[in-house]
């Protein structure tokens, strides 16, 4: 019975990564910028005139001096500037972030609701010291998930390469799985166990 329900898990788990791999990959080729822009025979400026006629002077035909075949000319198949859409279904993107933040549930601090979330501070300096009062190791990567948006938390930590700020709304997968150590309080915890559809015991 406990070898079933351990290769059950196995499964599960299984699945699970592969979801965050999919979604993963769509997220990254939606961000990127395809800009990349070559012109075409008739975006090349000039070209206007038959170089020479056409027939009698021993030259290969020729209607165009920007086509493809001539230095100066117009590029064949070039690349445009276009946008990607790899669409992912709402459901599969919300178990993959619920995935991902219990692969995560290890390097999970716990912080009590009004800790965290009536926090004043607005300096730098008084963040870091609040870390370090709590033994929070500050140089590792840290996201802090609120239940609601704290401004003031916002303007102290925007300074901190290492540090990202977000609501339990608004989960990123790509931060989920690059971040060392998340901050949060048990409301959070229920905001995303609600939102994303699934609580975990």
């Amino acid at each position: 019975m406990e070898t079933k329900i351990f290769l059950n898990n196995l499964d599960r788990k299984k699945k699970s990564i592969g979801l965050i791999h999919k979604v993963y990959l769509s997220q990254l080729k939606n961000s990127k910028k395809y800009t990349a822009s070559t012109k075409t025979k008739s975006e090349v400026r000039g070209g206007g005139k038959k170089p020479w006629r056409q027939k009698g002077t021993g030259n290969a035909r020729a209607g165009s001096s920007r086509s493809p075949l001539w230095v100066g000319g117009g590029v064949t198949f070039g690349p445009k500037p276009h946008n990607v859409n790899k669409k992912i279904n709402k459901k599969e993107r919300k178990l993959a972030i619920l995935s991902a933040f219990y692969l995560k549930k290890q390097d999970f601090i716990f912080l009590e609701d009004k800790i965290i979330e009536d926090l004043t501070i607005n300096k730098t300096k008084d963040f870091l010291s609040f870390l370090e009062n709590l033994k929070v190791n500050s140089t590792k990567k840290t996201l802090i998930i609120l239940a609601k948006d704290n401004k003031n938390l916002w303007i102290a930590t925007r300074n901190l390469g290492n540090v990202e700020i977000t609501t339990g709304y608004n989960l990123n997968l790509n931060q989920l799985l690059n971040t060392q150590q998340i901050i949060l309080s048990n409301n959070t915890l229920e905001t995303i166990n609600s939102f994303y559809g699934k609580s975990y015991t």
